[in-house]
């Protein structure tokens, strides 16, 4: 048996995401956190969580490879 050297869900695509008090589910406000790097970003609606996620994902393509420990290469 062998391992996979990259899990289908890696530690440095884990977020927490935090809602506002006053968000509802028709205005969702809160902030976004990746686990692994801290990263940070605020959003104001449904629309804007897929986008901080979007571009934490875009910015993640431009960073060192990580293994599956979470180790940079």
């Amino acid at each position: 048996m062998s391992l996979k050297a990259d899990s289908k869900y890696p530690n440095r695509r884990a977020y927490v995401i935090k809602l506002r008090a006053d968000a509802t589910p028709h205005a969702l406000a809160g902030r976004t956190e990746n686990l692994v790097s801290g990263r940070q970003r605020e959003f104001a609606s449904g629309s804007d969580l897929i986008n901080c996620l979007a571009r934490d994902l875009l910015e993640d393509t431009n960073e060192l490879p990580v293994d599956a420990a979470g180790d940079e290469k």
